[in-house]
């Protein structure tokens, strides 16, 4: 039958076509004195959050929005306590802190905590301070004073372990004496002591700022800076993107006078941009570690954030041990 016929036909009968009827089923019927049933929504489904540990060890394919999810904690907070920023990259093996990290407010709430023992050691970081470690752990400032003999002039130190009563415990006065102060003839590390593993690209990356910096001069303490800052900056990887237009291991920016895209992107020349000195391939526009005056005396997370000015000064500190290691491992 033509498909005219058949369209007249079927209007006149009231009939409709299959198009028609799609259209039909799926538009509302404003004639009709029935209305159409609604379907009761479906409750949304609770994300389950695990509680968040102390530390987390970044395994592959892990993001850090998603590890924030996984326990319950705002990303920008995972980040601010890594000393990380959005741009920042992770890899497998790296060793996130998540103790103080707030959580978010779009978490599922989680299963209730175990009971706290009665006290637990904190090993103290670089920067730490008595009222920011109570806060941490929910307890009180005069409590940790009691429970570690302290008072308001104690000095504390990086590597100090601090015992942290339970959250109720009853406070006493706190001793008057204040806390020992490390031995002169050894530094007090001033980062965990967690050693990163390196994937063959940081070896080989790590390898070239060595012998670079063995070229140029540069004793040990100076490849140690490095090659915390290049952890810090990049992962000790290569990479050809960053903040702004920062590029490579030390992300390092063109616009700042380090190079073109294509110099920084050499590791040879951008760690003798990172030294500086009379091997300073940019000299009068950058200026680098054999630069800054006593440099040698600085700490590890003091001198590389002399030269590379970040937002985040104290985040190097967490490389001294891994830096270290690398160093012992590649001679």
């Amino acid at each position: 039958m033509p498909l005219v016929l058949t369209g007249s036909l079927a209007a006149s009968m009231q009939i409709a076509l299959p198009a028609a009827a799609h259209s039909s089923a799926s538009s509302p019927q404003p004639r009709s004195s029935v209305p159409a049933p609604s379907l009761p929504k479906a409750a949304p489904t609770p994300v389950a959050v695990q509680a968040a540990p102390a530390q987390y060890t970044v395994e592959s394919g892990d993001t850090i929005s998603g590890i924030a999810a996984k326990f319950g904690l705002a990303t920008a907070s995972v980040l601010t306590l890594n000393g990380l920023g959005w741009s920042s990259m992770i890899f497998p093996g790296q060793v996130l802190m998540l103790s103080g990290a707030t959580a978010s407010p779009d978490a599922a709430p989680t299963a209730p905590a175990p009971p706290a023992p009665a006290t637990s050691t904190y090993t103290v970081l670089s920067g730490d301070t008595i009222s920011g470690i109570a806060s941490a752990h929910g307890v009180t400032v005069a409590a940790v004073f009691a429970a570690n003999g302290l008072s308001s002039a104690s000095i504390i130190y990086p590597g100090q372990n601090i015992t942290i009563p339970a959250a109720g415990t009853p406070q006493s006065a706190p001793a008057p004496a204040p806390a020992p102060a490390p031995p002169v003839s050894s530094p007090a590390p001033s980062a965990p002591q967690t050693v990163t593993q390196m994937s063959a690209e940081m070896r080989a990356n790590a390898a070239v700022i060595v012998s670079t910096a063995r070229s140029i001069g540069v004793g040990d303490h100076g490849i140690v800076i490095a090659l915390a800052a290049a952890a810090q900056e990049s992962s000790l990887r290569n990479v050809q993107f960053g903040d702004r237009d920062s590029l490579g291991l030390f992300q390092q920016r063109p616009s700042m006078g380090w190079g073109t895209p294509d110099q920084i992107l050499d590791p040879v020349r951008a760690t003798k941009a990172f030294f500086g000195g009379s091997s300073n391939p940019n000299p009068g526009l950058t200026s680098g570690l054999l630069d800054v005056p006593g440099w040698k005396s600085m700490s590890v997370a003091a001198a590389a954030q002399a030269v590379q000015k970040s937002e985040h000064p104290d985040a190097y500190a967490k490389w001294e041990a891994s830096a270290r290691s690398w160093l012992a491992e590649l001679g």
